[in-house]
C-alpha cells in the first residue's frame, strides 16, 4: 500500500482537531448547563455528535478531558493576556492584565465559566484538576512578582511573593462572586478596579519595607 500523501495526513489532523473542538464545546455546555457530575465522557461524545466511545478513546478518562479543557481555555487566556500586556511592564502590565480579566468575566463566555468551575472543584479531595490548577496559579504568581520587581527595583523577594499571593487570592474571590452572580457586571468591574487600585499602591517604591 502506498504511503499516505501529505494532504491525507493533514486532512486527518484537521478532522481530529475539529472533533476535539466539538467535544470541547460539548463538555463546556454540559458543565455550565448541567454541572460537573453530569459531564460524562459518554455524554460529551453524544452531545458532540459522535459515537459514545470517542471521547473515552481520545481523552482516556474524565481527568484527561478536564485537563484538555483547562489547557485549551488556559491557552486562549494566555493569548489574550500576552496581547493585553505586550510592550508593557510593572504597574501598566498589571493594570492591563486585570482589565483583560475583567473583560473576560463580564463577557460571561461559557468556556471561561467552565474553566473556573473546574478550578473551584480542585479543592475537593481526590480532585482530578488540582495539579493543573496549582501549575496555573503558580504561573500567575510568577507574573505578578515580575511586575512588582519591574516597578520597584528595591522590592524584596518576600514582599513580591506576598503581593503575588494577595493578587491571586483576590482574583479567585472575584471569580467566585462572578460565578455565583454572572449578571452582576457592576460589582465584578468594581472589584477588579479595587484590585488595580490596591496593587498600584502596594507596588510603588517605598512600600516594600
Amino acid at each position: 500500500m502506498p504511503p499516505q500523501s501529505n494532504t491525507a495526513r493533514r486532512s486527518h489532523a484537521e478532522r481530529t482537531h475539529e472533533s476535539d473542538q466539538k467535544m470541547l464545546t460539548a463538555a463546556v455546555e454540559l458543565i455550565t448547563d448541567k454541572g460537573l457530575d453530569n459531564m460524562t465522557l459518554k455524554a460529551v461524545g453524544e452531545r458532540a455528535g459522535y459515537s459514545r466511545g470517542l471521547a473515552g478513546y481520545r481523552f482516556g478518562s474524565r481527568q484527561g478531558l478536564f485537563e484538555f479543557i483547562m489547557h485549551s481555555v488556559g491557552e486562549q487566556w494566555l493569548e489574550r493576556l500576552s496581547s493585553a500586556t505586550r510592550d508593557l511592564a510593572g504597574v501598566e502590565a498589571m493594570q492591563a492584565a486585570v482589565q483583560a480579566h475583567c473583560d473576560l468575566c463580564c463577557s460571561n463566555e461559557a468556556p471561561v465559566r467552565a474553566f473556573y468551575i473546574l478550578w473551584m472543584s480542585a479543592v475537593s479531595p481526590g480532585s482530578d484538576t488540582r495539579e493543573v490548577v496549582n501549575n496555573i496559579d503558580q504561573r500567575r504568581k510568577l507574573d505578578v512578582a515580575q511586575w512588582v520587581f519591574q516597578e520597584n527595583k528595591h522590592a524584596t523577594p518576600g514582599y513580591a511573593d506576598a503581593l503575588a499571593a494577595q493578587f491571586s487570592s483576590t482574583i479567585i474571590g472575584i471569580v467566585y462572586h462572578w460565578l455565583a452572580n454572572p449578571d452582576d457586571k457592576v460589582a465584578v468591574t468594581a472589584q477588579h478596579n479595587q484590585l488595580i487600585h490596591t496593587m498600584v499602591q502596594l507596588m510603588q517604591p517605598g512600600k516594600s519595607s
